[in-house]
């Protein structure tokens, strides 16, 4: 599976960033708290350089919370911010603004000691791949519906800037992706979280990959959904045992894999299999 997906509106987006970041006091990304690394652009390193940052882990409520600390260690080791946070319920976000605020203060007191500056709201920015809850995060910050949400990967189009309480302001942007996969790792992972436009990929494939993850790390998980008497040892078997499982066959005995997979992909993103995260730092 070769995945490219870079719509011109997020060419433009990079453009608009760089020439904006000179109004920018702290950085908001947001990741995707059940595969952190996969959901983080490596060109947003190379646009934001040293700005101040705080890495947002949303959608933590659909990881599993061992792992999202593990995360947030692994960032703190690297003299970044983090904060697990869940953009629906509304859970950590008002941990955001403060933290902002102890990031830039320094900034603040050295441009109040000249005199070049009156108290005015810290600017951040936000940005994130799509489909990471930018939109609803915004919403919840500003305290009402602002921003375009849906569950349709690449729905926000167009950058504003929106008041976020008294003490800050966020530049909304579109979400940023990489032009090419390097790894198509990252592609499956994206894909089985629901980054991606169901269009660009194969079911099969982003399953077996989530299997063979799961078999790994879950594998009480997928003995108890799927009524398994064991694991076999190969990851295509186990696919197709889950088929006959739920009865997905076809004539001459077959298993209907595209069907499985359809049943699999369902199951992992209605928590069937529970609370599930796909990256650990200590596989990194």
């Amino acid at each position: 599976m070769t995945i490219q997906w870079f719509p011109g509106h997020m060419a433009k987006a990079r453009r608009e960033i760089t020439e904006k970041l000179k109004m920018i006091d702290v950085v908001f990304e947001l990741v995707d708290a059940r595969i952190p690394l996969a959901s983080r652009n490596p060109m947003i390193d190379e646009i934001l350089g040293q700005k101040p940052r705080i890495v947002l882990l949303n959608k933590a409520d659909l990881a599993d919370s061992k792992v999202t600390s593990m995360w947030e260690s692994y960032f703190s080791n690297k003299g970044i911010p983090s904060l697990a946070i869940n953009s629906k319920d509304g859970k950590g976000i008002k941990s955001i603004e403060p933290l902002a605020h102890e990031l830039v203060k320094d900034k603040f007191d050295k441009m109040r000691a000249k005199g070049i500056v009156k108290p005015r709201a810290v600017r951040a920015l936000i940005v994130g791949i799509p489909n990471v809850g930018k939109s609803t995060i915004i919403n919840r910050m500003a305290g009402k519906n602002i921003a375009v949400t849906g569950d349709k990967p690449g729905v926000t189009k167009k950058q504003q800037w929106i008041k976020a309480g008294k003490t800050l302001e966020l530049l909304d942007t579109p979400g940023i992706l990489w032009p090419k996969f390097e790894d198509q790792t990252i592609g499956l992972k994206l894909a089985v979280t629901g980054a991606i436009k169901e269009t660009l990929f194969d079911f099969t494939e982003v399953v077996l990959f989530a299997i063979k993850y799961l078999k790994e790390h879950y594998e009480e998980r997928l003995v108890e959904r799927y009524k398994l008497s064991d694991i076999p040892e190969d990851s295509m078997v186990l696919f197709e045992e889950i088929g006959k499982k739920r009865g997905c066959m076809m004539s001459g005995g077959e298993v209907d894999l595209e069907k499985t997979a359809e049943i699999v992909l369902r199951d992992l993103r209605a928590e069937k299999l529970g609370r599930l995260s796909y990256e650990r730092p200590d596989n990194v």
